[in-house]
């Protein structure tokens, strides 16, 4: 064999090899996409962040966060994040009752070693009154030295800033000239300003519950002034509203699962984010599911909550779990989840399709449960930090950072429980000929 006949044949061996590596790199690929939670590739949180939502008595409620929290656990079940709950009643850009800003940053933000932190300051920095230039101009200043202090002590931090939700002035009449609200929007429109200046997310929490209050009071007058009962804070439903927003600027995906039934072929025509099993079609139809995440955590029975509802878009945007069932025989068959009875439906919805997430499964029981647990741990580290940490924290207690560590230690045992309750279950569905 000459010398050129072995350079050729050793090039082609060469050219096999990388052909191999590419194939292996690209099922390597597919495998890393095939274990990854539906829809996470476009949303922000990563596994292993640390989110801090830092406020004012907005964020102190702890509504729109634990909604969001509650969605991050039951929609990626599999993503390890964790939120630390910051918000102090009667905040402004330079702190409040919590302390002065650096002291509300460094105890508050900067310990936990956040990854990502939100940002939503403005109702008392307004002071409630018509527009004024030294006033914004003490907001914006305030506000920018935030941005620039949590930033030098946390490279690489992910900052969302929330324009003020709004003081409700569409189902009661302003009592400030101009309008209060008017003042917030103008702070947020410096907030869009600032989030394209410092490369930050910004999530708009103002036109959103305005919109719905509008479309609230002409339905139903007294039920509208729930979602934000003193002007100020907002109920339930709207912090749900706000909770889409923020979900929304973070690229949140609406689906939980879909899945399409073809009875009459005897077979899965689609099954996304869900893995469908054991089909077996005779008079009745029934299958085993096992869904990749669960539906969002609503408390229907909540008139104004249901209200917001009606008036947004926080089912289409949110809460999707679609179950479509063609070829069917009869006119009429019950659905039973896990042998409980979920409704009785005509052929035609059930050809169209039913949106699973906004009925009473077991799965959106399970998302209760989760949430219940999101509440719970929360009520605990408010306790700790501002029954104990903070009132303490320059009292010579012996016993007090063990009392500390105990709390934490507690908290950490009913996130473990909540994280394991949002692990979604095989489910038992059956179609029932009526």
């Amino acid at each position: 064999m000459s010398r050129a006949e072995v350079e050729i044949e050793d090039t082609g061996l060469e050219e096999s090899v990388r052909f191999l590596r590419q194939i292996m790199v690209g099922l390597l690929m597919l495998l890393a996409l095939g274990n990854r939670s539906y829809g996470q590739a476009n949303f922000p949180l990563k596994d292993g962040d640390c989110v801090v939502f830092y406020g004012d008595s907005i964020t102190d409620q702890r509504l729109y966060t634990t909604f969001i929290e509650s969605y991050v656990l039951t929609r990626f079940p599999r993503l390890n994040v964790h939120f630390i709950h910051s918000g102090w009643g009667g905040d402004r850009v330079g702190g409040g009752g919590g302390g002065p800003v650096d002291v509300r940053l460094r105890r508050d933000v900067i310990a936990y070693k956040p990854t990502v932190m939100t940002i939503m300051l403005g109702m008392n920095d307004g002071e409630y009154r018509p527009f004024d230039q030294e006033v914004y101009n003490r907001y914006t200043s305030g506000y920018e030295n935030i941005i620039k202090t949590v930033k030098g002590a946390l490279p690489g931090i992910r900052i969302t800033v929330i324009e003020p939700s709004p003081f409700d002035e569409v189902t009661r009449p302003t009592e400030i000239a101009g309008g209060y609200n008017n003042v917030l929007i103008r702070y947020g429109q410096f907030l869009r300003e600032l989030a394209q200046r410092e490369n930050l997310t910004v999530a708009d929490m103002n036109s959103p519950v305005v919109a719905v209050l509008e479309k609230a009071k002409a339905i139903d007058p007294n039920i509208a002034q729930r979602i934000v009962p003193d002007r100020v804070h907002p109920g339930p439903g709207g912090h749900l509203i706000m909770a889409e927003a923020l979900l929304k600027a973070w690229n949140a995906p609406a689906q939980v699962s879909s899945v399409e039934i073809d009875a009459a072929g005897k077979r899965v025509v689609r099954a996304e984010n869900t893995a469908v099993t054991v089909l077996n079609v005779d008079r009745s139809v029934s299958w085993t599911q096992t869904d990749k995440a669960l539906p969002l955590s609503l408390d229907w029975k909540d008139k104004a909550l249901a209200l917001a509802i009606q008036c947004s878009d926080v089912v289409e945007a949110l809460d999707q779990q679609p179950l479509k069932v063609t070829g069917l025989t009869a006119d009429r068959y019950a659905l039973k989840i896990d042998s409980e009875d979920v409704g009785v439906f005509t052929r035609p919805q059930l050809e169209e399709g039913l949106n699973l997430a906004v009925l009473l499964t077991a799965m959106a029981k399970q998302a209760l449960s989760v949430h219940e647990l999101t509440l719970r741990h929360n009520q605990i580290h408010f306790a700790r930090w501002r029954e104990l940490q903070v009132p303490l924290e320059n009292q010579q207690f012996p016993h007090l950072q063990p009392a500390l560590d105990t709390l934490d230690k507690l908290e950490a045992e009913i996130i473990a429980k909540q994280r394991a309750t949002a692990q979604p279950k095989p489910r038992n569905y059956e179609l029932i000929l009526q």
